[in-house]
């Protein structure tokens, strides 16, 4: 579960006292224990109210109100968002903190809604078209959804952690001679690079890959691998191949946990198109990412 972490204002925050070196640095140390934890996702000091504004709503009306706001045990002075596995560890956590304030001070947790709690109001339209705009807020494009088709791939696989994917390009300068060569290769120059029997620790099989419409016989190195149909986010990638392993870390360090879709066990794969370019490593590439069905 996310929640967020309020600082609740005080007199001299909402006077514009700053934190002294000490308070900084003891802040400092814990933030960098939350980090390590794996629990802070954001995190940010709010000026005073007076810096401000309010905008206040009534049907077709809107009004702006210019700060200082005089509730000050309702104002927030700061902020973090968490990622824990309960509310009762948030309360552990908070509890570590520093008096973040110069007076006696309190702090507020606050539960996030996640999709399930909208019940069916969240359709599988509006938790795609969610999970889309949070991908773009993490840099990475829309996405379109795409019903895939059954896939018969047939190239070199070798294994990978890692820490020893950067081999991977030395695994398609093996393939390339082959691509053109394989028997029933269909779908023109368009080239496919698996990754799939993936392990928590990180191990996992990476095929480069061409589709063939039938099943090869016993070739000394060629490998084919099967891909029933499924659903898949399709992420466009614009950078050149060199950023990929980047790129797949934040669809699965970042984007997976907080899209709110389903991901399935199942092989994901790199698609390049007729338009990508050998030469500068960019244009045609894809990644396919595989949702429940």
């Amino acid at each position: 579960m996310k929640v967020v972490v309020f600082v609740k204002a005080t007199k001299e925050s909402e006077a514009g006292v700053l934190p002294d070196e000490k308070l900084l640095t003891d802040m400092g140390k814990y933030n960098e224990e939350l980090v390590n934890a794996g629990i802070m996702l954001a995190g940010e000091g709010l000026k005073p109210s007076s810096s401000g504004v309010r905008v206040r709503f009534s049907g077709a009306s809107r009004t702006v109100i210019d700060g200082p706001f005089l509730e000050t045990n309702e104002l927030v002075a700061g902020f973090w968002l968490w990622r824990v596995k309960s509310m009762e560890e948030a309360v552990e956590w908070v509890k570590r903190c520093p008096n973040p304030m110069i007076s006696d001070s309190e702090i507020e947790i606050r539960p996030l809604y996640e999709a399930e709690d909208f019940g069916d109001a969240m359709t599988p339209e509006l938790r795609e078209q969610e999970a889309s705009l949070r991908a773009q807020t993490l840099g990475l494009g829309p996405i379109r959804y795409v019903a895939g088709t059954p896939l018969r791939l047939t190239g070199l696989v070798d294994h990978y952690t890692l820490e020893t994917r950067g081999g991977i390009p030395s695994l398609w300068c093996r393939f390339v001679p082959h691509i053109g060569t394989v028997p029933g290769q269909i779908g023109g120059m368009t080239t496919y690079g698996v990754s799939f029997n993936a392990k928590p620790n990180g191990e996992f099989d990476y095929m480069a890959a061409v589709e063939a419409s039938a099943e090869i016989s016993k070739h000394a190195e060629l490998t084919e691998i099967q891909i029933p149909a499924r659903r898949y986010a399709v992420f466009t990638h614009a950078e050149a191949v060199d950023s990929i392993p980047a790129a797949f870390d934040a669809i699965y360090g970042k984007w997976i946990p907080e899209c709110g879709l389903k991901i399935a066990k199942a092989p994901c794969f790199e698609r390049y198109t007729e338009e990508f370019n050998p030469q500068t490593g960019r244009g045609g590439i894809e990644f396919w990412i595989p949702l429940e069905n």
